[in-house]
């Protein structure tokens, strides 16, 4: 009698081993990352001595979601490539959007015409605030130049022009806190794991980071016009160094982000995101105007709210279940740009918004239409 207990105790415990075994990983593979190696068929990248970035960079993207696997086989790896072949950018960043992804991570390699610099660095996306940065969002961007009828998939946005750059100072990026703190910790094992120099975190305009609805960030490697750097990245030892480096960052950055995994379970729980829905105070002003926002709240403020600092002029629109107070209104968006300028003084993440006929629009169409229509 107790024998038999016994074996229907171990039975079921076994039984129930099993289905945990089963059920785990359906259950916890819900993290999303998509790696990104740079450029890949006709585009070559930066090139020296027959080395080609792309193939650097596809190199040490393979090698990194091996380590992922290996290490962390809960988290799911797509790719944007895999082979040595030609994605538009914002084919990257859709492939990412449409995998509803935790992590986009884009790997690069740097290049300089004159000199020969030496480093790793990591770019989050915003505006560039020096020029070297700049000539690295440059170099990158310009792939769309090399894409059929780019002007029209990219709204006009010239790569080589500083004034399309202008559109990113008004980004206010909500992944930005998540972006920074990989990029960080990406640095850290660059410079004491892989003993790499330590050109820093940057921010600059990247296209296909601009498209992208996750944190993310761009990896620069290193100089492929340093030979010593370029031979470094070519060797497999180098290339899975790197990679090993980058693993070691997203496994400490998976920790600390319990915050942002909870919000997406959330998300994905629900059948599909209510659509974006926008309304207006009456606005007798027609074709496209511009406004700065200030400032938004779940909740509907009174526009002598304490927080306006006695600003006169406030209006608002609401959004995804948020209320974004705006300041000022004109077709002049030249006038509106110097009123943002003004209230980045009070409100540090002022930034400028356009609308057509009383609908939200896309701000860098708006600006190019004032621009032509100047």
């Amino acid at each position: 009698m107790h024998t038999a207990y016994t074996k229907r105790i171990l039975f079921f415990a076994c039984f129930l081993l099993a289905l945990l075994l089963c059920t785990t990983p359906a259950l916890s593979k819900d993290f999303v990352v998509v790696i990104d190696a740079g450029h890949g068929g006709h585009d070559s990248g930066a090139a020296r001595k027959g080395v080609k970035e792309k193939d650097i960079n596809l190199k040490v993207a393979l090698a990194l979601g091996r380590e992922i696997r290996k290490n962390a086989p809960d988290v799911k790896v797509i790719y944007t490539r895999k082979t040595d072949v030609f994605i538009e950018l914002n084919q990257r960043a859709a492939i990412a959007n449409k995998a509803n992804a935790d992590l986009f991570i884009s790997i690069h390699t740097n290049a300089v015409k004159r000199g020969s610099p030496v480093g790793s660095e990591t770019f989050t996306l915003g505006l560039s605030r020096s020029k070297a940065n700049l000539e690295v969002a440059k170099r990158e961007n310009s792939v769309i130049e090399i894409e059929d009828n780019y002007k029209q998939k990219y709204a006009g946005f010239d790569p080589s022009s500083p004034e399309s750059y202008i559109i990113f100072e008004f980004i206010q990026d909500k992944h930005m806190k998540q972006s920074v703190a990989l990029a960080t910790l990406v640095q850290k094992e660059f410079k004491t794991y892989a003993k790499r120099v330590d050109r820093g975190v940057h921010q600059a305009g990247f296209l296909v980071l601009k498209a992208t609805s996750m944190p993310s960030i761009l990896i620069e490697l290193g100089f492929i016009t340093s030979k010593r750097e370029r031979d470094y990245l070519r060797s497999t030892k180098g290339a899975n160094k790197m990679a090993e480096s980058i693993y070691r960052a997203f496994a400490k950055y998976r920790k600390e982000q319990p915050q942002y995994l909870a919000a997406k379970k959330t998300f994905s729980s629900t059948n599909s995101p209510k659509p974006t829905t926008y309304s207006t105070p009456t606005n007798t002003t027609k074709g496209t105007y511009f406004r700065v926002q200030i400032m938004t709240s779940s909740k509907k403020l009174s526009l002598r709210d304490y927080r306006f600092h006695r600003q006169k002029g406030i209006s608002y629109y609401y959004e995804n279940g948020r209320y974004k107070y705006t300041i000022g209104n004109s077709t002049n968006y030249d006038e509106i740009y110097a009123l943002s300028k003004k209230m980045k003084r009070i409100f540090k993440d002022a930034f400028i918004v356009a609308f057509t006929n009383n609908k939200k629009t896309n701000i860098h169409k708006a600006i190019q239409l004032y621009k032509k229509n100047k």
